[in-house]
Order: C-alpha cells, then sequence, then structure tokens
C-alpha cells in the first residue's frame, strides 16, 4: 500500500446510471512515482450482466430518438468536458505519466472534439435507392444501430481513445459496455460524472473496471454485446477473435505498428528532424504511429544523424507536471522493464546505442526517482531482422539506418508484419505520391506526422488490424444495412 496519510482515490463502475462499488480492487499506481494513488475496481461477470441488463433496457428508447437529438446531448457533453478541461488533463496527466502540456493540448482537447466531430456527422449521412421500372420496384438502403457495443480501450491516450469509440457508437443510437485500461482508469471514471448533466439517459453508457482476462472476457464473450471495438496489442486481439467467433460478432480492432520514416536526400531537414524527433519520442513514444524505424538516405546519413541525436539530447524527460518537460513517464514497471530490455538485445548484438538508455544518466527529483522513466534513446548500426527493427516496442527508443535506393527502401519498409502508418520526406512530388502508393500502411504521411482529418478512413494493414474508424467508417461499423424492396 501507499505510504503516508494522503487518502487513495477510490473508483466505481458506472452501470445504469449509477456508481456501484465493487467487492475486490486493483492497485494502480502513479508512473511518475512508482507509488499506489488509486483502486480499481476488478470487476467480472457479475458486473458485465448488470452492464448488459442495463444496456439492453436503455436501447429502445435511445435508438428511437432522431439523430438530432442525439447530437444534441454529444454536444452537451462535449461542452462539460471543455468546461473540466483543466481538472481532466492533471488526471490524465497523473494516471498515464504523460506530461501535463500533452494532456492539455492534446489529449482532452481531441475528447472534446471527438464528441463535437460525430453530433456533427450523424447528421450528415444519407442511404441508397435505385428504381428497377420495368419490375415496378423502388430498392432503398436503411440504417439502424446494432444494439449493445463492446468498446476496449488503451492506456496510452485513454481519453482520447475511448470517447473515439463512444462517440460514434451512441451516436448512431446504440448503448455501450466500455472497458478502459486498468492501468488508465481515472479519466474514464471521471467522465460518467458529466453524462447525467449532459442528457445521456440511464444505461446508455456503461463503464465497467477491471482486467482483460476478467471483465474484457466476460464483455467479449457476452452472446448479447454483438459488437466489439478494440484498440491495443495483437495478442488480446487474437484473444478476442477467438471468443467472438462462436457469436459471428462485428469487430473493429485497431492494432498495433512498426512504423517507418523514409528520408529521402533532398527532405528539408530543418523542417524533418525536429517533427521525425516528435514522432519517435512523443507520449514516450506511447503512441501506436510512434515512428520506430528511420530509414535515411546514405548520402545525408551520418549528416541526419548527428543532428537527429543533438536534438533528441533536447528532448527533455522530467515530471509531467514540468512545463518545460517533452516526455514524462512510462505506463508501468513492467512495460519500462520491456523497453529497456530491447536496448540491451540490441547492444548485444552488436548495435551502437548513441544517446538515451545506458548513455547518460537521468536527473530526476528525489520524490521521482522509483518512477518509471527513461531518455529517449537512439539506436544505429543495426540489422532489419533485429527485434528492434521487427517487434512493436511502444517506447521511447528509434532506430536509424542508412539506404540507397528507392525501391530498396519500400521493401525494407514493407518487411515487417505491422502495416499502421509511415512518413515520406522528399521535395520530389512524384516520387511521394510512387513512395506512398507502395507501402504498406494504412496511414502515410509526407513532409508531417500525425495531421488527422477524422472524416478519412483511420486504421492499418496486415497485423495492424481490422477496420477502419472516421466518420463513414465509424458509422458503418456501428450500424447494420438493411436492404428494402417496394413493389407498386
Amino acid at each position: 500500500m501507499m505510504a503516508g496519510t494522503k487518502a487513495l482515490l477510490i473508483l466505481e463502475n458506472f452501470i445504469g446510471g449509477k456508481f456501484s462499488p465493487c467487492n475486490s480492487y486493483i492497485d494502480s499506481y502513479d508512473p511518475s512515482t512508482g507509488e499506489v494513488y488509486c483502486r480499481v475496481p476488478n470487476s467480472g461477470k457479475a458486473e458485465i450482466e448488470a452492464a448488459v441488463e442495463a444496456a439492453r433496457g436503455a436501447f429502445e428508447a435511445w435508438s428511437a430518438r432522431s439523430a438530432q437529438e442525439r447530437a444534441q446531448v454529444l454536444n452537451r457533453l462535449a461542452d462539460l468536458l471543455e468546461q473540466n478541461l483543466d481538472e481532466f488533463a492533471q488526471a490524465e496527466s497523473r494516471d498515464q505519466g504523460k506530461t501535463l502540456t500533452l494532456a492539455r493540448t492534446m489529449d482532452i482537447p481531441r475528447s472534446v472534439q471527438n464528441f463535437r466531430f460525430f453530433a456533427s456527422s450523424i447528421l450528415h449521412h444519407t442511404s441508397e435507392c435505385t428504381q428497377m421500372d420495368h419490375l415496378g420496384c423502388l430498392h432503398y438502403t436503411v440504417r439502424t444501430p446494432v444494439g449493445v457495443a463492446g468498446l476496449i480501450s488503451p492506456w496510452n491516450l485513454p481519453l482520447y481513445l475511448l470517447t473515439w469509440k463512444i462517440a460514434p457508437a451512441i451516436a448512431a443510437g446504440n448503448t455501450v459496455i466500455a472497458k478502459p485500461s486498468e492501468l488508465t482508469s481515472v479519466t474514464a471514471w471521471m467522465l460518467c460524472k458529466l453524462l447525467d448533466k449532459a442528457g445521456v439517459p440511464p444505461g446508455v453508457v456503461n463503464i465497467v473496471f477491471g482486467t482483460g482476462p476478467s471483465v474484457g472476457e466476460a464483455l467479449v464473450s457476452h452472446p448479447e454485446v454483438p459488437l466489439i471495438s478494440f484498440t491495443g496489442s495483437q495478442p488480446t486481439a487474437e484473444r478476442i477473435t477467438q471468443l467472438s467467433a462462436p457469436h459471428c460478432k462485428k469487430l473493429s480492432l485497431e492494432l498495433g505498428g512498426k512504423n517507418p520514416a523514409i528520408i529521402f536526400e533532398d527532405a528539408n531537414l530543418e523542417e524533418c528532424i525536429p517533427v521525425t524527433v516528435r514522432s519517435s519520442f512523443a507520449n514516450q513514444g506511447e503512441i501506436c504511429l510512434c515512428t520506430s524505424r528511420i530509414f535515411v538516405q546514405r548520402s545525408i546519413y551520418s549528416g541526419f544523424l548527428k543532428k537527429f541525436v543533438e536534438a533528441t539530447r533536447n528532448w527533455k524527460v522530467g515530471i509531467p507536471s514540468d512545463p518545460s518537460a517533452s516526455m514524462g513517464a512510462l505506463i508501468s514497471k513492467a512495460h519500462l522493464q520491456k523497453v529497456r530490455s530491447y536496448v540491451e538485445k540490441a547492444r548485444a548484438e552488436g548495435a551502437r546505442i548513441l544517446c538515451g538508455e545506458g548513455v547518460e544518466k537521468l536527473s530526476l527529483p528525489p520524490q521521482n526517482q522509483a518512477g518509471y522513466f527513461m531518455l529517449p534513446t537512439v539506436i544505429t548500426d543495426i540489422r532489419d531482422e533485429s527485434s528492434c527493427m521487427k517487434e512493436e516496442i511502444f517506447g521511447p527508443l528509434t532506430c536509424i539506418v542508412p539506404f540507397d535506393s528507392e525501391e530498396e527502401v519500400i521493401k525494407r519498409a514493407n518487411s515487417v508484419k505491422y502495416g499502421l502508418a509511415a512518413t515520406v520526406w522528399s521535395r520530389d512530388v512524384g516520387r511521394i505520391h510512387r513512395v506512398a502508393k507502395k507501402l504498406q500502411a494504412g496511414l502515410v504521411w509526407t513532409n508531417c506526422w500525425l495531421i488527422r482529418e477524422l472524416n478519412l478512413p483511420f486504421g492499418g494493414m496486415k497485423s495492424s488490424g481490422i477496420g477502419r474508424e472516421g466518420a463513414k467508417d465509424s458509422y458503418d461499423f456501428f450500424t447494420e444495412i438493411k436492404t428494402i424492396t417496394v413493389k407498386h
């Protein structure tokens, strides 16, 4: 237990519009201190059963509301979240380890935007209609909500990715049971307090806390939850697929990445280097879209390396509340050990660690010495077959290697099992189009990173998942399409 006199924050499940205690709890740690500061319900089948009953009970009335009425509720929820932005940002930073600056400027504003975006987009979908005059028939399509949606969100962008699922699901008329990560449950619990004020009826949004094996499996295998949207790791997605198969559930799986950046000799390095440092180390490298393999054309390789390492050394690791910190703490002790183990593997293979872990010393205040901090780390002289170049690490570690030709780098960039995102840096527009088309990635940014257009599809190829999210894609996923033929 946590030392000292500070009371622990005790979370409760939110089912049928009410908070309900649990008979078992999990310790949740402050990543910046390594101390327990919160207790999260350790829910299971009984809680999921209650949530399914509440969600089913609320479905008929909620799905019968017009899109305009549901949009009003989402907009009110966005307003309330925005009014409490700072409180949510502080909670997210403490719970996840990210910098307060990032939570204030990215996580919580994007959560607000998710509700506003889907409140608007739900009003702009149209259905199809065709005529068969020779048979006297008219065909048209309608879309209807599916029912109870199971939503499982990860620990890296807790409220951001939870709202990215809740917003389209309830906008389309579904009711939901959400399971946030047991490592980062606080902002989901805080969101529950706003639901009634926003006019979300009891049972429309239910949030059940706990671990994957206990509450996640109960949710995924429940016969009355016809649809699962999951963001997380590939092994968990495999388990979800197995448990869903007997019920033929609709699945949306947004999984990992091993994202390449390809830097051609004509790239604008003044823009490229700061953006690529950010794409490698933002949020401690704990974003599925982060760059972890940097391919640099040989003629500029040594110059790039020198400038990149210099910029990385200026990427300050500090306590999350420090406004000058670029990076905070990693999510957990186990995850920190995992990321460090990759640096050791690379060193054992003969790779060079240019900066970061094991090369420089990290200086932290005494109260943060036990926190899960790690310096941003750059590795070079590493083979494409190395585990550091093949496996998703999800931490502040990136590998930089040279390449010679366009054909060669495309082949090497595509040589991993993942296909989520890629970045390409060049001033040659023809080359940008050619390379972007050949890369096996669901998203390709050229001369930029992480500029998102929520109308357009988001998701990956290969082992990076199944399905897409975005205005049309999320609407298609959270509804069933029906073709109606009328003979007149």
